[in-house]
């Protein structure tokens, strides 16, 4: 038995596996996939409390926006260095292999495009790309943070030692002398392409993820307590169409007392997926 067998309950992988005996799997993950990594999470157990960033704020604030771009540049260098791990990886596996059609995710680090996942439904979209919330022009995010280093000379190396945040960016307290990067087009604010608290998920892209909801034989949640609205509307449909529901967490979540739930593995996503993938020889 591999290590990652090693530290899964046989008795559950056993009913894991007894979920891709019909067809594909839906998959559904948080951030619990991506703490393997080195991102932390805002709600795991024993995560400092922090609210996560909200889209009013960051419109109204221009103080707000000072504290986010010096968080984010400070916070790139780290991020830069963050890679897919072997859970990641796992689904990558189970795609190729054909047991899962893709991967929905409310995530928006990019670690499941890294990892070779080929369809990746990302819920609360991408923080790699920034758009301009006047005329909707779009750049890469690193392009806009080097338009950051233009304004800021020398603030990224004075605070290169800064805590990061669950959401990547670095907690920076030298932000009243931020001059904040605008829309080279038409001087706009530009913002990160992903879904703040106060905001919805488009509508294309819940449709994107419910139909594949829609065209599997199970749903397993990984890594996620389900406290986001979307993620819940995800699991209406799965209880609508009657097929079993599985998580995978450390912790809480919200499916833990619906009568839908067949199997709930309380432990690591990642050792999880991966000796998932294994027994099914992906």
């Amino acid at each position: 038995m591999d290590k990652a067998g090693a530290l899964v309950d046989q008795e559950q992988l056993v009913a894991l596996v007894r979920l891709f005996e019909h067809g594909t799997v839906a998959v559904l993950t948080g951030a619990g996939i991506s703490t393997d990594s080195g991102i932390p999470d805002y709600r795991g157990e024993g995560s400092p409390p922090r609210n996560p960033m909200n889209i009013a704020q960051f419109r109204d604030d221009e103080q707000y926006r000072k504290r986010f771009w010096a968080g984010a540049r400070i916070g790139q260098n780290r991020m830069l260095k963050v890679m897919p791990n072997a859970g990641h990886k796992a689904l990558a596996r189970l795609e190729a292999a054909g047991r899962i059609d893709g991967v929905i995710t409310q995530n928006v680090d990019g670690l499941h495009a890294k990892s070779g996942s080929r369809k990746v439904v990302e819920l609360h979209g991408g923080g790699s790309v920034i758009r301009c919330v006047e005329c909707d022009s779009r750049w890469n995010r690193t392009k806009v943070l080097e338009w950051f280093d233009e304004l800021n000379p020398g603030l990224a190396e004075r605070n290169s030692s800064a805590e990061v945040a669950p959401d990547g960016d670095a907690i920076v307290s030298e932000v009243d002398t931020v001059v904040v990067p605008e829309c080279h087009v038409c001087g706009g604010v530009l913002r990160p392409n992903v879904v703040y608290f106060g905001e919805t998920v488009p509508v294309q892209v819940f449709d994107e993820a419910a139909h594949l909801v829609s065209e599997a034989e199970a749903f397993l949640v990984a890594g996620s307590s389900l406290a986001v609205n979307t993620g819940i509307r995800l699991v209406f449909r799965a209880e609508q169409r009657g097929i079993p529901i599985a998580a995978i967490n450390r912790g809480h979540t919200a499916l833990d007392l619906r009568s839908s739930l067949a199997l709930r593995i309380e432990g690591g996503t990642t050792e999880t997926l991966v000796a998932l993938a294994d027994a099914l020889g992906a």
